[in-house]
């Protein structure tokens, strides 16, 4: 049970993952990976991409 909820998790990883490369996002698989468990974990989708917006504002400074 554990292995089929791990691969549809993967599955599920790789075609966000292949979204993201489409709409150019610039987001690695590991920055996607924490954007969903930020938002399963209860944080808004919206707060999750203020902040990567945020942190692309601060990285592009520097």
């Amino acid at each position: 049970m554990e292995e089929a909820r791990s691969a549809a998790s993967q599955e599920s990883l790789d075609i966000l993952h292949d979204m993201s490369k489409l709409l150019n996002t610039g987001l690695s698989r590991e920055q996607l990976r924490a954007c969903v468990e930020l938002i399963e974990s209860g944080v808004s989708a919206e707060a999750v991409a203020a902040i990567v917006e945020n942190l692309r504002k601060e990285a592009a400074k520097h």
